[in-house]
């Protein structure tokens, strides 16, 4: 009897571990080793043969093995000029992935967090939350196409695109959104906040549906406003949820890519992380490069994710 113990014991630690392996298998070949596999080509030239040491010029900056990354951190930046590094940094792809994180981030959120708000307080909630996460069951490219055309700027005559006929039968004068430097930008950030925030919607009004309706009228009766009870009783309690959408927005953001590839190309200064990435690897046919760059992203991205694992464990304790 004794005996038998012990081996149940190591059967019941080694049967999860059959159940998980393809799914570990999977992971590994798609996802750890691919991941290992970028790092490793960013130390190599464009040809992913010799070390990115052997692209160093005499008398020009070198980082030796780490070139790539030299490349990748100080190429859009005049390092001679020190009081136009912050100017020029703003309107590269690192400066824009900020712009967009700070933009997006904050739009989303925020309009979601108004719209589950409203949204719980009108008939045919099921209806207008539907209409409000519509966007999300388009594709990122599909989005573009349908916003490219509504910023687009046509003839004197022939104003096609939605937003300049509106301004022109208004009596203004058509704005070129998608070319002028740094509007153009904040334009494409409208999109992504159009397609997300349905996203944070649905998950701040399930947080919001959590809180006790015992304490909300409490605070009624007391006397509190509907903008107090919301401030002082409904965000400290659903703090936890917003903290987890912002993390996975700031994820999602820093992986932009879609939108601004379709609807300007990276130009105009527009250009983001991904799309820089997606440059070099394909068009520049630079292959050490274009991992850098992906490998920066990466590094980028790691912290946010282990924040949201950690919260996401913190909510499941508590549970």
């Amino acid at each position: 009897m004794s005996s038998r113990v012990p081996n149940i014991m190591r059967q019941g630690r080694l049967v999860p571990w059959l159940y998980l392996l393809p799914a570990l298998v999977i992971i590994g070949f798609f996802v750890v080793y691919p991941t290992i596999n970028t790092m490793y080509l960013s130390f190599l030239d464009a040809d992913s043969v010799n070390s990115a040491a052997s692209t160093c010029r005499d008398g020009q900056p070198c980082w030796g093995i780490f070139e790539n990354y030299r490349f990748v951190l100080t190429s859009e930046l005049d390092t001679t000029d020190f009081s136009s590094i912050w100017r020029t940094f703003w309107i590269s792809s690192f400066g824009n992935n900020i712009k967009w994180i700070l933009g997006m981030v904050t739009g989303s959120v925020g309009v979601g967090l108004l719209m589950a708000v409203l949204a719980d307080r009108v008939s045919y909630e099921s209806l207008v939350k539907s209409v409000i996460f519509l966007p999300m069951a388009i594709s990122f490219v599909g989005a573009g196409v349908i916003w490219k055309f509504v910023y687009y700027i046509g003839t004197e005559s022939n104003q096609i695109g939605l937003l300049n006929a509106i301004i022109r039968t208004l009596g203004g004068e058509p704005v070129a959104f998608l070319s002028r430097i740094p509007l153009n930008t904040f334009m494409l950030i409208i999109v992504g906040i159009w397609i997300w925030a349905g996203f944070c919607m649905v998950i701040l009004s399930a947080a919001i549906k959590g809180v006790p309706t015992e304490l909300l009228e409490a605070a009624r009766i007391d006397g509190a406003s509907e903008w107090t009870v919301f401030w002082r009783i409904t965000v400290p309690i659903i703090l936890p949820t917003i903290t987890v959408v912002v993390t996975t927005m700031v994820i999602n953001t820093m992986k932009i890519f879609d939108i601004v590839f379709v609807m300007t190309g990276g130009n105009f200064s527009t250009d983001v992380i991904a799309n820089r990435m997606y440059t070099e690897m394909y068009i520049n046919q630079n292959t050490g490069r274009g991992t850098a760059v992906a490998t920066v992203l990466i590094l980028a991205i790691i912290p946010f994710m282990y924040i949201n694992i950690k919260r996401f464990r913190e909510q499941e304790a508590i549970r």
